[in-house]
């Protein structure tokens, strides 16, 4: 507002101010900028169809092989991988939308859904292992804990047949109460991988008082290996130490034929990627069909 003896600079600036504040008035206290705003509504958004997706049963799992490395064609295990449907049919796979859901109650019931479904695999199809990711977080969510026993107790093969994969990230996060839990779960049979090795800030002391049995080595350190003498150094590193505490490695993010000779090279036990299999919400079990090593795929 004009009053006498302002300057012209002066009355600039507060026309710019009030014309700012307008343009701004729908964002909520607290989100400072149209960018914090627009993030904040797409993460709300995003929330929202995950719960649609929960209360309308539209989550399912989409399977990926983890190849022996030196038996070319071989599957090791399973990697089902949790994907929903958005309300178009789309299916969303979780890149697009765990870090949303990640700390919420809603992140806890995807994970309860893909245990309960992978373990329904485990129980119909006792040929195969699978793995299922989880968060540290969801130890202490009782329906996810209800759901591993009763199944757990229900089939005494599938905890021999079942490998939880937990992010190297949520382990940092409860140390204590995620050491304490697989220890007993394992004592069961159930194999633990740790998820996306390197992308975090593990502290190596850790490997030591966990009960791991796999080491998954992030994607960033094994795509364009074949090219990258850094990234050769750091995994041959990751190997050793997992030979050391007697753990098997997956190299995740394999795409060319060129990378999967040097991790074989470099004695990666695993292999993982679209160069062998791409994630399919139809895997070949679901059709009582035989498993070709190079199969068409719904991709996921």
């Amino acid at each position: 507002m004009f009053t006498p003896g302002m300057h012209f600079e002066d009355v600039i600036q507060e026309g710019l101010l009030v014309m700012r504040k307008s343009r701004y008035s729908d964002i909520p206290n607290g989100l400072d900028s149209p960018l914090n705003h627009a993030v904040a509504k797409r993460d709300a958004d995003t929330l929202q169809m995950v719960r649609n997706a929960i209360e309308h049963k539209q989550t399912l799992l989409a399977y990926q092989g983890i190849m022996v490395a030196h038996e070319p064609g071989r599957v090791g295990f399973y990697e089902g991988l949790i994907r929903i449907l958005d309300e178009t049919g789309r299916i969303i796979p979780a890149k697009d939308f765990i870090n949303q859901v990640e700390k919420t109650k809603t992140g806890r019931e995807i994970d309860r859904l893909a245990l309960r479904m992978g373990m329904q695999t485990l129980h119909e199809n006792p040929a195969i292992r699978v793995s299922v990711n989880m968060s540290a977080r969801s130890i202490g969510y009782r329906p996810w804990m209800q759901t591993l026993n009763n199944w757990l107790s229900k089939d005494e093969t599938l905890a021999e047949r079942l490998i939880l994969e937990i992010t190297e990230s949520s382990a940092m996060d409860q140390p204590e109460i995620t050491k304490d839990f697989m220890k007993h779960v394992s004592s069961h049979g159930v194999c633990f991988a740790l998820d996306d090795f390197g992308a975090g800030y593990t502290s190596l002391s850790y490997l030591k008082d966990f009960y791991f049995d796999i080491l998954k080595i992030d994607s960033r350190f094994c795509h364009g290996i074949a090219e990258d003498a850094d990234n050769q150094a750091l995994v041959q590193v990751m190997i050793s130490i997992a030979r050391h505490f007697d753990m098997l490695t997956v190299a995740e993010g394999v795409e060319r034929k060129e990378d999967v000779e040097t991790l074989v090279a470099l004695g990666a036990d695993c292999l993982q990627g679209f160069y062998f299999d791409a994630p399919t919400t139809r895997p070949h079990w679901a059709f009582g069909e035989q498993r070709r090593s190079k199969r068409k795929t719904t991709a996921a």
